[in-house]
């Protein structure tokens, strides 16, 4: 229920908003992580890949394509702020809410121990789970929709922000582009890159 007053209020928010005051928000994803793929990981503060100075290169490159923001985010965690950095941004606003899903007990476990068929499982009911300890998708959200709606506040056009494939599928329901229950079912890559106007 919540979920679903939230997608109506951001489809007609969005059909009245003068384009022309609207805000563009860059969402970055930081870069492939030294975790194998099937370890779930969410805000440990895990180790980048060897391969990170080269695709970050590389996301510097897609990332100029949008100009220059008025302003720059970060998530605390290392693997974003270290990406920020490599893009031009060093000094980027660390802001916590734009931290990765907190998996509680299931932080820096292999998802075959949880009980779960597969990963394609947990992504496919995100809306039914709840790590012991943890935070839900609802919860993950509310901060995410919190920190931008504190951002629509401010007087900048265009936005960039370093942060984590959850937060990015927040951001996806947040601007309407999906409903919450298929935020998780396309999930932008590491390095991948996604702009929304608030």
């Amino acid at each position: 229920m919540f979920f679903e007053r939230t997608a109506k209020f951001s489809a007609i928010f969005c059909k009245f908003v003068n384009k022309s005051k609207r805000m563009k928000v860059i969402l970055v994803r930081h870069t492939s992580v030294k975790v194998p793929q099937t370890v779930l990981y969410g805000q440990t503060d895990v180790a980048l890949n060897d391969s990170f100075v080269q695709e970050a290169v590389v996301v510097k490159a897609k990332l100029a394509e949008y100009g220059l923001p008025d302003k720059a985010y970060t998530s605390p965690l290392s693997r974003c702020r270290r990406l920020a950095a490599v893009c031009g941004y060093p000094a980027a606003e660390q802001d916590a809410r734009l931290m990765e899903i907190n998996l509680g007990d299931w932080e820096m476990q292999p998802h075959t121990k949880l009980g779960t068929v597969s990963l394609r499982t947990l992504t496919e009911n995100v809306l039914d789970v709840r790590p012991p300890h943890g935070e839900t998708f609802e919860d993950l959200y509310r901060r995410v929709s919190s920190f931008l709606d504190e951002l629509k506040q401010q007087d900048l056009s265009r936005v960039t922000v370093f942060t984590h494939g959850g937060v990015l599928a927040c951001a996806k329901v947040y601007a309407g582009l999906c409903p919450a229950e298929e935020s998780y079912r396309e999930f932008v890559p590491f390095g991948g890159i996604l702009e929304i106007n608030i």
